[in-house]
């Protein structure tokens, strides 16, 4: 395959960026799209060139680093799959490609198409976890818990944290992390002690980073990786209520 890439190239988070045109020949349909990128790098490497940054990691799909705007969609047009497990066999023969980095203010470029998502690490600080003392692991079964409960749950554990849903929202608004972050833990027995509290610091925390508002766009559960719903924003949502009308 023979490809013509449009990156967007910047050199810190205070210079100017711009789109820089890239031909790459004979790419396998086999690739990954990072493994593709790697190859544009060595070829850039020798030829005396910056190589072009990017965050990845596992190349798995379960850790979240990896994140790119691949024509005009966060993590490309397959759904339910992150960039690093976007294969060349998606992509036409002699395509054009464009790759950006995400677009959010509280997500400012770092170089090229890596993004400072500390803002992510901030939201978790303020209240993702359960701090209530719980002593030894209980024995398995000592704490009921209702399959429909434990299923919502575990779907909203599934986040990786990538920020495609910011990326892809028009307010720029990460209620869906947020609310996954919060939701993975008020749904089961262990997070009812700090169930509100917790909706509102983490929520408050979002707003304070400059995070938008969610108007029910529905994009980022469009571009998730992991299909999160957006009923885990109505939980969210809920529970806020409920912590500010005590």
């Amino acid at each position: 395959m023979n490809l013509t890439l449009k990156v967007w190239r910047q050199s810190g988070p205070t210079d100017s960026g711009r789109m820089v045109t890239y031909r790459v020949e004979d790419v396998s349909p086999d690739m990954s799209f990072l493994e593709m990128l790697d190859v544009l790098n060595e070829r850039l490497i020798i030829e005396g060139d910056d190589p072009i940054a990017f965050d990845h990691d596992c190349r798995e799909g379960i850790c979240g680093m990896c994140g790119m705007v691949i024509n005009g969609v966060a993590h490309g047009e397959q759904r339910a799959t992150t960039t690093c497990q976007l294969h060349m066999r998606h992509f036409e023969d002699g395509a054009v490609i464009t790759i950006e980095p995400w677009r959010a203010a509280p997500f400012p470029v770092v170089k090229d198409l890596v993004v400072d998502r500390s803002a992510f690490d901030r939201i978790i600080q303020a209240g993702g976890f359960v701090s209530v003392p719980a002593g030894s692991a209980p024995d398995a079964h000592s704490v009921p818990v209702r399959k429909e409960d434990a299923d919502a749950a575990f779907d909203a554990a599934t986040c990786i944290g990538c920020g495609a849903c910011v990326a892809a929202c028009p307010n720029g608004s990460a209620s869906l992390f947020t609310a996954a972050k919060i939701t993975h833990l008020s749904l089961l027995p262990q997070g009812q002690p700090e169930r509100l509290t917790r909706a509102r610091a983490m929520v408050d925390q979002m707003d304070a980073e400059g995070f938008g508002g969610c108007t029910n766009t529905g994009e980022c559960t469009a571009v998730c990786p992991k299909g999160i719903p957006l009923d885990a924003i109505a939980q969210m949502n809920g529970d806020y209520l409920k912590a500010n009308a005590k």
